[in-house]
């Protein structure tokens, strides 16, 4: 296996995880206000982590490829887990009526988490 796709999928584990830090420390400290916030915050947080492994899965799926294919991997890739987020928020808004507040602070603090996970050099 190339060594660069092996490191991609090193950093894009450790973005997740700390993007799921985030998720957990912005509902808990929703937590005060009560516990539909608490999920909220994690429905909002959650949904970005797991777009992002559905991103990941789909972007460094195929191994070593040509620049094209390895580009259109990461397009689907991205509009994938922008749908799924989008999805997410919609369904917890409108179906389960979720605070909007503590969800989209969740979304902010695991696409934040994100950047500064791929900021940092290790």
């Amino acid at each position: 296996m190339s060594n660069s796709v092996v490191a991609g999928r090193r950093l894009a584990r450790r973005a997740i995880a700390w993007q799921a830090v985030a998720t957990v420390l912005v509902a808990l400290a929703f937590l005060a206000k009560g516990l539909p916030w608490l999920l909220a915050a994690l429905v909002g947080g959650g949904a970005v982590t797991l777009a992002a492994w559905v991103a990941t899965v789909v972007a460094l799926g195929g191994g070593v490829s040509p620049a094209g294919v390895a580009f259109a991997r990461l397009l689907v890739g991205m509009a994938l887990k922008w749908l799924l987020v989008l999805i997410a928020v919609v369904i917890a808004l409108a179906v389960f009526r979720l605070p909007g507040v503590p969800l989209m602070a969740g979304v902010v603090a695991a696409t934040l988490a994100l950047v500064l996970a791929n900021s940092i050099k290790r």
